[in-house]
């Protein structure tokens, strides 16, 4: 099977005061936690739904902030939204309340961390059924020797899988540090080498919690790569670059468009194999991209993927391959949720005490998309009239989104200013 799409994103979270050291050798210990991860959860459909609806909100605010940086841009609100529940698990109090307000947890705690767990076996399985390649991987990563909850260590294990490992960050922190990149490395098949940079770890570290996703997934309709051209993408300074441009000489997509902020905009949605996962592109006209991304919130999202409708198109859009890096600290914490990142936070839920709180948040997110598919999805058959089908040329700046079309679950969300970079 070749490749049509692959994407590769970790997040991060260090507790603790960090401070720069160095060591050699990770002393490590593996714990088996006293209960298993629960393959069946109890979640009602209600329940899901509110997550679902509940991370959306969360991707588009993060995306209004990270869009005010320049250039491409690309995360994954779902990966960040689960990593931060681990660590909301261990919240209390008003660092509890504004973690619930800033990432749209309206569950309480004992539902939510369920309600995560069923919609992470759900993607899973949709994926798996579609012929997906999607992996998951969590880790707690405490100090030796330092007393967390058991009821804590058992939530991560039953709801997210987590995988427990207790490390000498005390006095071996820059080895832990390489420990715990090699771990984030092979995770993600090699593609992430060094998450975590020189002096991002020290001897005062107390809990890392890491999450690692890898995703690879085939187009429904494959690009015919002899079709394949260099040609003008234009750049929102007026200029424009010369890209691969791939084409889809005609299938019937569901398709859209409309007006937001009186922008005029296309949407288009490309199925991967079996359509259990899709990719949706939204294509603001280009004098109006920033007033496009600014206005574009859950509700407006809502409303575009519920207009979209089968269409017989000939589609143009180019191949494109770029990384992301963030450190999420001061946008969470402009989001709402600043006791997190401070000496006041509350994460007794953790250890039974106040002296833990959130350092950083890093993310990473690496994506590449080009023509191919499975060999069965050249098989599928398009059906209807031979009238000439509607031009959709995406060369220029467009947002993206991959989700999960049963569960409706946003997996993964960006943007493409210049795909040459």
């Amino acid at each position: 099977m070749r490749r049509s799409i692959g994407l590769l994103w970790v997040v991060l979270l260090v507790f603790g005061s960090l401070a720069a050291g160095l060591g050699s050798g990770c002393r490590e210990e593996v714990l088996q936690p006293q209960v298993s991860r629960e393959l069946s959860p109890e979640v009602a459909e209600e329940e899901l739904q509110a997550l679902v609806e509940g991370n959306t909100a969360f991707a588009l605010d993060l995306y209004g902030m990270l869009c005010e940086q320049e250039g491409n841009l690309f995360f994954s609100p779902y990966s960040i939204s689960l990593a931060l529940a681990m660590a909301y698990a261990g919240a209390r109090g008003e660092t509890a309340a504004e973690m619930a307000q800033a990432l749209h947890f309206t569950l309480p705690q004992e539902r939510l961390h369920p309600a995560f767990n069923a919609l992470d076996l759900a993607i899973a399985e949709h994926a798996a059924a579609g012929g997906i390649e999607l992996h998951t991987a969590n880790a707690f990563w405490g100090q030796l020797g330092h007393h967390f909850l058991q009821e804590y260590i058992d939530l991560l294990s039953r709801d997210y899988g987590a995988e427990i490992h207790l490390l000498d960050f005390r006095n071996t922190p820059d080895a832990c540090r390489e420990h715990i990149n090699a771990w984030v490395s092979e995770k993600t098949q090699g593609k992430i080498e060094e998450l975590l940079p020189p002096g991002s770890v020290g001897p005062d570290t107390r809990l890392v919690l890491t999450d690692a996703i890898y995703f690879q997934g085939a187009w429904e309709y494959a690009f015919d790569s002899w079709r394949t051209r260099e040609g003008p993408f234009h750049l929102l300074d007026g200029s424009h670059v010369q890209v691969p441009l791939m084409e889809l000489e005609r299938v019937y997509l569901p398709y859209a468009e409309g007006r937001i902020e009186g922008v005029r905009y296309q949407a288009v949605e490309l199925p991967y194999t079996q359509e259990e996962l899709s990719m949706v592109v939204l294509l603001p006209a280009l004098a109006g991209f920033r007033t496009f991304e600014r206005a574009l919130d859950a509700e407006r999202l809502e409303g575009i993927l519920r207009e979209l409708e089968s269409w017989d198109l000939h589609l143009v859009m180019p191949k494109f391959s770029f990384s992301s890096g963030f450190s999420l600290r001061e946008t969470l914490s402009g989001l709402g949720m600043p006791h997190a990142f401070s000496p006041e936070a509350d994460f007794s839920g953790m250890d039974g005490t106040r002296d833990l709180w959130l350092n950083e948040v890093y993310h990473k997110a690496f994506i590449e998309v080009n023509e191919w598919g499975t060999e069965a999805a050249a098989a599928s058959a398009v059906a209807g009239s031979w009238s000439l089908p509607y031009e959709l040329r995406i060369d220029h700046p467009f947002i993206f989104l991959i989700r999960d079309l049963r569960t409706g679950a946003i997996l993964f969300l960006g943007r493409v200013l210049n795909p040459a970079g």
